[in-house]
């Protein structure tokens, strides 16, 4: 019976994450193609929901909580890969941006 418990709870976990990840990817579009924003308004709501996207996956999907330590360094180093990710495509792009 506990095994049943734990799999209904992972499938809500699931389908939790399902519905928040299609609003988050959703919102954002949204805000782009309609909303009438100031550009820094824009990019700093775009930002925060890109954040809450990736808290949003690492929860639901890789089942990553506040319980371990090993989860805690896992988290860091994650944290750690998509600073770099981001400012290395924005030194990309600012470059770009420069010889235009």
């Amino acid at each position: 019976m506990n095994d049943e418990n734990g799999y209904r709870k992972a499938l809500r976990r699931n389908r939790l994450g399902l519905l928040l990840a299609a609003a988050l990817t959703a919102v954002p579009a949204a805000l782009v193609l309609w909303a009438g924003l100031a550009p820094r308004a824009l990019l700093a709501s775009v930002l925060l929901l890109a954040l809450l996207q990736v808290a949003v996956h690492l929860y639901c999907f890789l089942n990553l909580g506040r319980k371990s330590r090993d989860q805690t360094i896992l988290l860091t180093i994650t944290a750690l890969i998509i600073t770099l990710m981001v400012g290395g495509t924005l030194v990309v792009f600012f470059d770009q941006m420069q010889r235009m």
